[in-house]
């Protein structure tokens, strides 16, 4: 399995290292491995194939004087140059990428810690894998310029052109494929050593631009000056060369242009994918980040945002469960400051009977374990009629409808809550039963405390006579009570599924209440 630092979902239809070629961050060390292998031998091949056919092509039809088919040299044509080519292939593309994977051995396993040494290894390949590729072409170019200079002098200005420039165009081609393939390790380095990335992104443009267009256009520049030089090369000789040589230089421009924009493109791809992904879903995953110039900061620099708004949302959650999403929603519209409105709202309180008896007779666990799923029955009766939760006082719990958010019908919502609290407590499996009460009228409701800590509350007579017939409604918790006013102010329907009980003068207060409670 692969280490936490690179362990995640991969998006189904996102490539998240450029291309599906290179698999997913969630594939096995093995797998990786053999991946990776794959890609670096055929990238060599590839190059090197397009070397030989710019050569072949440029030595008999872009250049043809002086010819190198000529009788005298068939053995060196039609023998030592395949051989040599068949030998640089299997050194390029066997011991190579051997020599790249065993500097990269460190990424097959993922219980091993990267070291920053191992980690710039990743950025190191390519060019030990460039090196090699060019150091068999300068070495054939050596070979074939005095193979051939042997028999004809002329042809040795040629032999070297022609090698040195094909082995530029393969180097170029070669670091470019390398790079890609590696990004897999490159990840798994960039999320160990972030600091190790480097700043290149200018030099890999003017690198590309050189190789791919300066090096061909400095060719034809030569070709030219030769044929003019030369009394043996006629106007269409000439005419030839140029046309070929132009056609190569249009050919390994576009190549080398196509792979270092391949460069660009899949960094910018991934995170216009990830920008996508968290507008479209919300989803906030990393990306992988897999280059390792200025690009690969516009990927670290998406890792960061996408991780504040994770912290972001994940605090909005804690926000929300701790004073209600209402109440979120409001402190983001207008902010938080102390003070409050007045706003006419609707009161419930909850208390359980007996909550001295149980805590005597459970262990604390066993009392918490109850009181959540006392407490769970209140938060979704009150949430289904659109109240909310202010606050849970021990083993009682205050409840607001009309505040922060207004209702249509506060009172009756109230009522309703209260009536289904009730029900489901007695016939319930709970093992608990609590007084309900419920109340109505003017009260203040904002943040309350210091500016360091406050919390929103409301405060107002409706609070304390909830609180009253809460104590009252314990004498029979099958029926909650209710003030008269709240059924009054409760919509018909609503009403009429209460009725006058008593007048009850309740403690601390000096006017008498009518008290109500449901139909049964």
């Amino acid at each position: 399995m692969l280490p936490d630092r690179c362990r995640r979902v991969r998006v189904r239809g996102v490539a998240e290292f450029g291309s599906n070629l290179l698999g997913s961050r969630t594939d096995t060390p093995r797998r990786r491995r053999i991946r990776v292998q794959l890609l670096l031998t055929a990238s060599v091949v590839l190059a090197n194939l397009a070397g030989v056919g710019v050569v072949c092509v440029l030595g008999t039809v872009g250049i043809p004087n002086p010819s190198v088919f000529r009788h005298r040299l068939l053995l060196v044509d039609f023998v030592y140059f395949p051989v040599y080519v068949c030998l640089a292939f299997v050194l390029g593309a066997v011991l190579g990428t051997s020599i790249v994977v065993r500097m990269l051995r460190w990424a097959s396993d993922d219980a091993h810690p990267i070291t920053e040494a191992e980690a710039r290894s990743v950025f190191r390949a390519p060019w030990v894998l460039t090196a090699m590729q060019a150091g068999l072409w300068v070495v054939g170019a050596v070979v074939f310029a005095l193979a051939f200079g042997l028999e004809e002098p002329m042809l040795i200005p040629k032999g070297a052109f022609l090698s040195l420039f094909s082995g530029a165009v393969v180097c170029a081609a070669s670091y470019l494929l390398t790079e890609f393939a590696l990004r897999p390790y490159a990840a798994l380095a960039l999320a160990a050593f972030p600091t190790i990335r480097r700043r290149g992104l200018k030099m890999r443009s003017m690198v590309t631009w050189l190789l791919g267009s300066g090096v061909p256009l400095a060719g034809i520049v030569l070709v030219t000056l030769f044929g003019a030089a030369s009394s043996d090369t006629s106007k269409w000789d000439l005419a030839i060369s140029v046309g070929v040589l132009g056609a190569t230089a249009l050919f390994t421009g576009l190549l080398l242009t196509y792979l270092g924009m391949d460069r660009v493109r899949a960094p910018l791809r991934s995170v216009i994918d990830g920008m996508a992904r968290v507008r479209n879903t919300g989803r906030t995953e990393p990306l992988a980040v897999f280059d390792g110039t200025e690009l690969g900061e516009l990927q670290t620099g998406f890792n960061a945002m996408v991780g504040g708004l994770a912290e972001r949302e994940r605090l909005r959650d804690l926000f929300g469960r701790h004073v209600g999403p209402d109440v979120v929603a409001a402190a983001l519209e207008s902010g938080v400051q102390l003070g409050g409105e007045v706003r006419v709202a609707a009161v419930l309180f909850v208390d359980v009977v007996g909550s001295t008896s149980i805590a005597m007779r459970l262990a604390p666990a066993d009392v918490v374990a109850l009181l959540n799923r006392f407490f769970a029955v209140v938060v979704g009766a009150v949430n289904r009629n659109g109240g909310l939760i202010n606050k849970f006082e021990g083993d009682a719990a205050l409840a607001i409808f009309g505040a922060p958010t207004a209702l249509a019908d506060p009172a009756g919502a109230a009522l309703t809550a209260a009536a289904e609290i009730a029900h489901l407590l007695s016939g319930g499996d709970i093992g608990l039963q609590a007084g309900v009460g419920v109340s109505y009228g003017e009260v203040v409701a904002g943040n309350v405390g210091a500016e360091d800590r406050y919390e929103y509350t409301v405060i107002g007579d409706p609070v304390n006579e909830a609180a009253r017939l809460t104590e009252l409604a314990k004498r029979d918790p099958r029926l909650p009570l209710a003030a008269g006013r709240a059924v009054e102010a409760a919509a018909a329907d609503v009403r009429a599924r209460w009725h006058l009980a008593d007048t009850v003068t309740l403690r601390g207060r000096g006017r008498p209440t009518p008290v109500y409670e449901p139909v049964v």
